[in-house]
């Protein structure tokens, strides 16, 4: 799968932000709402130097984002409100474990970063990300690599979440 969009990078002093969990994704305040259409305007209010992300986001965006993101508790929010951004995948050195099983779940594609050559890419820019060859470009140049996406992973993004995959089993 092919997924080609604008970039928003999250670095502090030039590193990519670590341990991003869940409460900085979508804090718990918001946690009472329920409709998925709702909770885009909330992502990363809670994230010091992106509280302005959902309202500068668009459809079609790619967020690239450094260790264990999506940490902490087991809200499924933390997935949903990237669904409401119509954000078309999440891109992270590795995955909260709870984060990542509700994402794969929910048919939400995330990407896991083997390299990326940070020198050739800023926020704003436009990239494919191609989960069959593993290849992050920009410009048609390679800048990284990415992980393969598991058969399971794959089967489940095209049924459109776990459901809807079972039903096929």
């Amino acid at each position: 799968m092919i997924f080609k969009g604008r970039v928003w990078i999250l670095t502090e002093n030039g590193n990519l932000i670590d341990d991003i969990d869940t409460d900085m994704i979508f804090h718990n305040q918001y946690l009472a709402i329920t409709e998925i259409a709702e909770m885009g305007q909330y992502t990363f209010d809670n994230l010091e130097g992106y509280k302005d992300f959902a309202k500068k986001a668009q459809p079609g965006d790619i967020v690239i984002t450094g260790q264990n993101f999506g940490s902490g508790s087991s809200r499924q929010h933390a997935v949903d409100c990237f669904v409401a951004l119509e954000t078309i995948c999440v891109a992270a050195q590795s995955f909260g474990a709870i984060y990542k099983r509700n994402a794969i779940n929910s048919g939400f594609p995330i990407l896991t970063i083997k390299e990326l050559n940070l020198e050739q890419i800023k926020t704003g820019d436009t990239v494919e990300m191609d989960s069959e060859a593993g290849t992050i470009k920009k410009d048609g140049q390679l800048i990284g690599k990415l992980e393969p996406l598991s058969t399971v992973q794959k089967d489940i993004m095209q049924a459109g979440n776990v459901f809807e995959y079972a039903k096929t089993l």
